[in-house]
C-alpha cells in the first residue's frame, strides 16, 4: 500500500515530537538569564553610566588631608631658638636627631570651570546612548531567539520532508525491481528510481546535519540544550500589518528605533566634546580653604617648638595663555569627532528607514507565499497521486513519477519556510521600527502548539 507523501511526513512528525514540548518564551527566559552578548551590553551600559557620577564628581567639593612625621639625624652644634623667648637663642650642642611633625587639610570648589560643565553634559548623552543600545540589544534578543527557534522548527520540517521523499523513492525503487523481475518493466526504470532514491538519502543525511548545527546555534543563545520544540499551528493569521502605511512605519522608526537613537546621543556627546575643548581659552576659578600646623623637636634637648597652625581662604584665577597650540589641536579633534558621529548617524536613518520598508514588503509577500505556497502542496499532492495512477496503467513513465515526488517535497519545504519565515518578518518589522517587545513574542508564542 502507497502512503501520499504528505500524509507520511505528518505522521512522521507526530512521531517524532510528544504533545508537549519547549516553546518560544521558554527559550526566551533561558536566553535573557545566559545570553552573554546582552551581558555584555548590560555591562557596557552600567560601566557608562558611570562617567556621569566621575564627571560630576570633579564639580563637588575636593578635600584632602595630610600628615607628615620626618625625622633628621645627624649633630646640632649651634644656636635655636629659646621656646619661652622668642627672642633669645641659646646654645645647643646635641648629637642625635630632630623630628617634624606636619598637619594640612585643604578644601577647594570650583567656581568656573565650564568644561566640566560640558564633560558632564557629554557624560549624561554617552550614557543615554549606552541605554539605547542596551535596549536595541534586548530587542535583538527578541530577534535572536526567534530566528534561531523557528529555524530549528524548519530543519525540523526539511528533514521530516526528506525521510518521507526517501521512503518514498524507496518505494518506487523497490517497485520497479518487482516490475523488471516480472518483465513488465524495462532496467531503465529500475536504474532511475535507484539515482533518485540514493540522492535522497544523501539529503536526509544533510537535513539531519543542518539540524544538529542549527539546534546547537539556539543552544549557544540560551546557555541550555535544546530539547523538543513546540511546533507552528496550521492556520495563521493573515492581515497586513498595521497601521498600513509603510510611510507611517518608517515615521515611527525614525522616532523609535534605538539604534537610531543612541546615534544620536552620541552626535549630543560629541558636541559637548567640542564645547568642553574649546573651553581650553577660557579662565577657571577655584576657591580654597587651607589649614595647616607644624611641631619640631630635638632628642636630647628640652627644646620643643610648635608654629601656630594657620588658615588660608582664598580665590585662585588661572588664565591660560600659551600651550603650544593643544587646545587649538582638541578643538579641531573633536569637531572632526563630532563630524564622524554625525555620518555614523545618517547611516543608521538611512539603514533603519531602508531596513523598515523591506520588512514591511517582507511581511506582505510573505502573506502571498505562504497562501500560493499552500496551494502548491495541495496541488503537487494531486499530480503525484494522478502520476502513479497513470503509472500502473502504463501512461505515465517511473521518471514521471520520481519527478512528481520531488515536485511534492519541494512545494512542501518551501511552505515550511515561507511560514516560518512570515512570524519572523512581523517581529523584524517591528524591531525596526523599535516597538518590538516581549508581548510580540507572547503573541507569536500563542501560535505553537
Amino acid at each position: 500500500m502507497r502512503l501520499k507523501l504528505l500524509t507520511l511526513a505528518l505522521t512522521l512528525a507526530a512521531v517524532s515530537l510528544p504533545s508537549h514540548g519547549e516553546d518560544l518564551l521558554d527559550a526566551y527566559r533561558e536566553a535573557r538569564a545566559n545570553d552573554p552578548v546582552l551581558a555584555q551590553a548590560d555591562a557596557t551600559r552600567l560601566a557608562t553610566g558611570e562617567g556621569v557620577n566621575q564627571a560630576r564628581a570633579l564639580l563637588l567639593p575636593q578635600i584632602s588631608g595630610s600628615l607628615s612625621l620626618n625625622q633628621t639625624t645627624g649633630g646640632n652644634n649651634g644656636y635655636v631658638q629659646d621656646p619661652n623667648d622668642p627672642n633669645q637663642f641659646i646654645s645647643s650642642s646635641t648629637f642625635g636627631h630632630s623630628r617634624t611633625r606636619s598637619l594640612n587639610a585643604n578644601l577647594s570648589q570650583t567656581v568656573f570651570d565650564f568644561s566640566k560643565y560640558a564633560n558632564l553634559k557629554a557624560a549624561h548623552a554617552s550614557a543615554n546612548a549606552q541605554d539605547e543600545t542596551y535596549e536595541a540589544a534586548l530587542q535583538d534578543l527578541y530577534v535572536r531567539v526567534a530566528t534561531a527557534y523557528f529555524t530549528v522548527l524548519t530543519d525540523e520540517d526539511q528533514l521530516t520532508y526528506a525521510k518521507a521523499n526517501e521512503d518514498a523513492y524507496k518505494e518506487q525503487y523497490d517497485q520497479a525491481v518487482q516490475q523488471y523481475k516480472v518483465g513488465i518493466a524495462a532496467i531503465t526504470g529500475e536504474f532511475q528510481a535507484k539515482s533518485y532514491y540514493e540522492a535522497a538519502k544523501a539529503q536526509t543525511i544533510a537535513a539531519q546535519n543542518t539540524l544538529d548545527n542549527d539546534r546547537e546555534a539556539l543552544s549557544q543563545i540560551t546557555g541550555q540544550p535544546t530539547g523538543n520544540l513546540k511546533k507552528l499551528r496550521d492556520e495563521l493569521p493573515m492581515h497586513s500589518p498595521d497601521p498600513a502605511d509603510p510611510d507611517a512605519w518608517v515615521k515611527q522608526a525614525l522616532i523609535n528605533n534605538p539604534s537610531l537613537l543612541a546615534q544620536q546621543q552620541n552626535v549630543q556627546a560629541a558636541d559637548a566634546n567640542v564645547t568642553a575643548a574649546r573651553s581650553g581659552h577660557l579662565p577657571t576659578i577655584t576657591a580654597n580653604v587651607s589649614y595647616g600646623k607644624t611641631a619640631s623637636w630635638y632628642e636630647n634637648a628640652a627644646i620643643h617648638s610648635n608654629t601656630p597652625s594657620q588658615t588660608t581662604v582664598g580665590l585662585t584665577l588661572n588664565v591660560p595663555i600659551f600651550s603650544g597650540g593643544l587646545v587649538h589641536s582638541q578643538v579641531r579633534q573633536s569637531i572632526y569627532n563630532r563630524d564622524a558621529a554625525q555620518d555614523s548617524m545618517e547611516i543608521e536613518r538611512r539603514q533603519v528607514k531602508a531596513s523598515t520598508l523591506n520588512y514591511y514588503r517582507s511581511v506582505l509577500a510573505g502573506i502571498s507565499q505562504v497562501q500560493s505556497g499552500k496551494a502548491a502542496v495541495e496541488s503537487a499532492q494531486k499530480a503525484l497521486d494522478a502520476t502513479r495512477a497513470g503509472f500502473n496503467v502504463g501512461t505515465q513513465t517511473m521518471i514521471n513519477v520520481l519527478l512528481a515526488i520531488q515536485t511534492l517535497t519541494q512545494a512542501e519545504g518551501t511552505y515550511s519556510q515561507a511560514r516560518h519565515q512570515l512570524v519572523l518578518d512581523r517581529l523584524l518589522l517591528k524591531q525596526s521600527a523599535g516597538t518590538a517587545s516581549l508581548d510580540d513574542l507572547q503573541e507569536i508564542n500563542a501560535l505553537l502548539q
